[in-house]
């Protein structure tokens, strides 16, 4: 029986002597096994401790020989066990909790003197290097001839920077990183992601910077991803659009959608509500989607974007008079907020329920709506604005739609009397 974790040997009689201990503890290999001297009884049972300093290790005696096991916190990691001869007290930390259980189970076995067959034994040999020396958490890669090709990465890691090695798709033993919380592969020729990157739970930032993407899926967007990315950089792809369910990505404080091909923002991008710094300078975008104007942001940047100019005369009528049964339906469905999926209503209809626009009014239009644009100034949205052209400009049109010709009238009635004063 094995285990890795953080070992202290504390000595009881320390204070008695009128010392302390140091505290500190020490990356170590614990084994449980026989001597390995032949000439021992072959029911002693002893308890071998290797760190980086000693591989050989320290060895003590478990049968008969251990007074008590703490283990309220076996949950988090931790764990005492305390001998009598020597009389130490084993503190162990940031163990594995299911590893750290199963190890004190064979503690208490070999206390007892069970059987050999009813005991998981190791052999108590010393350690390797690696097993105990500190687990790793960063690791960059910055050029091909140093990426591993016959070896794992490190599974402690919680940042990993792969940049510059050519990488056409993402390495599924990446995906295996369970405590990654910064993912960098940036300056690479990666086209795809898998979906499997959202089970990556603790994943906060992902930066993928300067790579050859057209998309990025919804599988992402409803992953684990949803409570865990903050930072977000697709900057110098080939993206032109992102999902409907891209602004499901609720954590999000800064997006950075710079030199790509985009030809419009994401539709629901106001419910991003943490979104603090977004850019995207450099895209095709001709206008902004109405939720923009939810948006509090404290640095925004779209500069040189086509902006088109804004004029509330200009729009385009989609309404159908009456309203058809599935317009109706539809908004209601929206409006009180009732769940629907591809299980409940066909596909087509999702994407449409998916881009419901909201009126003037605060009533839900679908697919039978006026729609328009005006020109908004930035600062309303942004502490800070990156100028939008090269005339100084902090102004963008936004999107605006009306469920009705009744509210479009209001609206441009509005627009004329501001007009005259």
């Amino acid at each position: 029986m094995r285990l890795q974790c953080d070992v202290e040997v504390v000595n009881r009689a320390l204070p008695a002597l009128g010392l302390r201990s140091t505290g500190r503890s020490r990356r170590a290999l614990l084994s449980i096994g026989t001597h390995a001297d032949r000439s021992s009884p072959s029911s002693c049972r002893y308890l071998l401790i290797c760190t980086a300093r000693d591989r050989s290790g320290s060895r003590y005696k478990l049968k008969d020989n251990i007074e008590k096991f703490f283990s309220w916190f076996v949950e988090e990691g931790k764990a005492t066990v305390r001998l009598k001869e020597p009389a130490i007290d084993i503190c162990l930390s940031k163990a594995d909790s299911s590893s750290l259980k199963s190890f004190l189970s064979a503690a208490r076995l070999a206390h007892r003197g069970s059987d050999t067959d009813s005991l998981p034994l190791s052999s108590l040999g010393p350690a390797r290097a690696r097993d105990v020396e500190k687990p790793k958490k960063k690791l960059s890669i910055l050029s091909k001839k140093d990426y591993p090709l016959t070896s794992s990465f490190p599974h402690s890691l919680e940042q990993l920077q792969v940049s510059y090695c050519r990488l056409t798709r993402v390495d599924l033993r990446m995906l295996s990183l369970r405590a990654l919380r910064r993912l960098d592969l940036s300056n690479n020729h990666i086209k795809k992601l898998p979906s499997t990157i959202g089970d990556l739970s603790c994943l906060a930032e992902l930066i993928l910077h300067n790579n050859h993407l057209e998309s990025f899926s919804d599988g992402l967007c409803s992953s684990s991803l949803q409570t865990s990315l903050q930072h977000l950089d697709l900057s110098q792809n080939q993206l032109q659009v992102l999902p409907a369910r891209f602004c499901q990505l609720q954590q999000l404080v800064n997006l950075k959608l710079d030199q790509n091909k985009l030809l419009r923002l994401p539709f629901h991008i106001g419910r991003l509500s943490k979104l603090r710094f977004l850019s995207a300078a450099h895209n095709q975008l001709t206008v902004l989607p109405a939720s923009f104007r939810k948006l509090c942001l404290e640095n925004l940047d779209l500069f040189e974007n086509p902006f088109t100019q804004a004029n509330a005369l200009e729009h385009t009528i989609r309404l159908t008079f009456p309203l058809r049964l599935q317009e109706l339906a539809s908004r209601a469905v929206v409006e009180l907020r009732i769940p629907h999926g591809p299980h409940s209503v066909p596909l087509h209809l999702c994407h449409e329920l998916d881009f419901s626009k909201a009126c003037d009014c605060g009533r839900a239009c679908v697919d039978s709506y006026i729609q328009t644009a005006v020109s908004f100034n930035l600062h309303l949205v942004s502490h800070t604005v990156v100028l939008v052209d090269n005339m100084g400009g902090t102004e963008a049109p936004v999107q605006k739609h009306f469920c009705s010709l009744v509210c479009y009238c209001e609206f441009m009635d509005s627009c004329v009397q501001h007009d005259l004063r």
